[in-house]
């Protein structure tokens, strides 16, 4: 393996200052607060395993608090009786404030969460803006519909904010989630009580804060910083939140649902895991399919719902396009999240780390081929290099199951037919990729495949009006788009007679 490591070992003298963490304590009705209970917990390096800071750890009674100042907001404050415009004005601001401490924001999701300073500080955070800005403009223009009814009835629906939102929200990409969340549910004029991962809680404060300083007023956007298992659990069974939304793992989802089915039976939406396939056909350019699938899997770390971590090559290329892909993963440089040449840091927390080498040892273990990587890189740190494993059968663990991290299962195909019927066989169905200069084969491949979303000769080709969200076990629900919007409203009908009009 010729993948570089320059980062645990100096992670400490990073090439990047880092600014002071300025906030850690809970935002409820805007103003940070101890948890009620005193209790802190550990903000991780992930590279180097010690602790940052200590954050203070919310739990049933303080999910208590924000929900009752969130349900304040809602039944008697400003935001939901603003007009569409005001609440637009004060979320761009909130998107020019997010814009001027981009640096700071890049620096709190690469020391907390190991990801690329680079790509937080040109993609992320100002994605997180953009995303603002899309809703701000979207607040003033949702509409219900007039409606003629039969007989002499007339009716009309109203599109209504459906209240005090729950949003749990994952470690991988702690700003873009945050905001795919809560940009259209601000919009709607919800108020919302936001957990953030454990893993990633810095940059959610944060956020807290430049939405106060945006002039959100006070209880409408609530952070509370704790673990799943209490302060997620209290958001997915209270009796006064309205609306649960969550990106995360399948088996969280699951309790998630039934927790929210058991108390007051609020609507939830769900983004969940994936096992998405990308399929490369003969015809297709080499090098540009080779690029595709490698950033595909190992961009972030692996550690994005949407990985192609099943690539599947028509057998007439799979020899050329194996080489290629060794000379990609050999040149890629692992380290420092904070240093330019970096492409990948460390993944973003211990346990997630031991999971990932674990599969590595399944795929070992029940015969699959380990191709490149397949270790952790340093001592000291949560670095993995980039793993492919060949010879993947469909029955390997490998293949079946979401890793979450940087490994690949590379298989080969002979036509199209075992192309489709290969990519459908798994319990998920959040993406899928198709590399083709046929068009005809991209549109039967492409409407085959039971996915969210299809990426044609491209993949995690995201954008905030192209909505995407799970098939079977990935979930229900959209995010993005004007379809996400409609997700924090309800409709109303309203019917009245009247009385001897001309017209029927």
């Amino acid at each position: 393996m010729a993948s570089e490591y320059n980062g645990s070992s100096k992670a400490s003298e990073s090439v990047f200052k880092i600014p002071p963490i300025k906030f850690t304590k809970l935002f409820i009705n805007g103003k940070f607060v101890d948890s009620v209970s005193g209790k802190t917990f550990e903000a991780i390096d992930p590279r180097t395993g010690e602790a940052i800071t200590r954050v203070s750890e919310g739990d049933t009674e303080d999910i208590d608090l924000a929900v009752k100042a969130a349900r304040q907001a809602f039944d008697h404050g400003p935001w939901p009786r603003m007009s569409g415009s005001e609440r637009g004005m004060i979320m761009m601001k909130f998107a020019d404030l997010i814009e001027k401490n981009v640096e700071e924001l890049a620096a709190l999701d690469a020391i907390n969460g190991g990801k690329l300073f680079s790509h937080c500080k040109a993609m992320d955070i100002p994605g997180a803006a953009r995303n603002l800005r899309y809703y701000a403009g979207a607040a003033d223009k949702i509409h219900g519909t007039v409606l003629k009814l039969s007989k002499g009835f007339q009716g009309y629906t109203l599109r209504e904010p459906i209240g005090v939102v729950g949003s749990i929200i994952p470690w991988n990409f702690p700003a873009i989630m945050f905001f795919m969340k809560a940009s259209p549910a601000l919009a709607a004029g919800c108020s919302m009580v936001v957990k953030p991962a454990e893993q990633t809680p810095l940059s959610a404060l944060y956020y807290a804060y430049l939405a106060k300083l945006a002039g959100l007023p006070d209880g409408v956007l609530n952070v509370v910083t704790g673990f799943g298992e209490t302060a997620g659990a209290a958001i997915s069974s209270h009796m006064d939140i309205d609306k649960v939304t969550f990106t995360g793992s399948t088996e969280v989802g699951r309790k998630i649902m039934a927790a929210a089915a058991a108390s007051n039976l609020k609507p939830v939406s769900l983004e969940l895991g994936g096992k998405s396939p990308l399929l490369i056909f003969e015809d297709a350019d080499i090098d540009q399919a080779v690029n595709i699938a490698f950033n595909a899997i190992f961009y972030n770390k692996g550690e994005i719902c949407v990985a192609s971590s099943r690539v599947y090559v028509q057998e007439g290329i799979y020899q050329t396009f194996v080489k290629k892909l060794v000379e990609k993963a050999n040149a890629w440089v692992i380290g420092d999240p904070f240093d330019p040449r970096v492409n990948q840091g460390p993944q973003t927390d211990k346990k997630q780390f031991e999971k990932i080498l674990s599969y590595i040892e399944h795929g070992k273990r029940e015969g699959a081929t380990l191709l490149t990587g397949g270790k952790r890189l340093g001592s000291k740190g949560f670095y993995i290099e980039p793993t492919i494993f060949t010879d993947v059968k469909e029955d390997m663990t490998i293949a079946k199951e979401e890793i979450f991290g940087p490994v690949m299962s590379l298989m080969k195909f002979k036509t199209m037919e075992e192309a489709i019927k290969r990519a459908n066989n798994t319990t998920y169905g959040l993406a899928a990729g198709v590399i083709t200069k046929n068009l005809n084969v991209a549109n039967t491949v492409s409407r085959s495949i039971r996915a969210g979303i299809i990426w044609l000769n491209c993949y995690t080709a995201f954008d905030v009006d192209c909505p995407y969200g799970g098939y079977k076990m990935s979930g229900f629900g959209r995010e993005f788009g004007l379809d996400a919007l409609n997700q924090y409203l309800q409709i109303k009908s309203i019917v009245t007679p009247i009385h001897d009009s001309p017209w029927h």
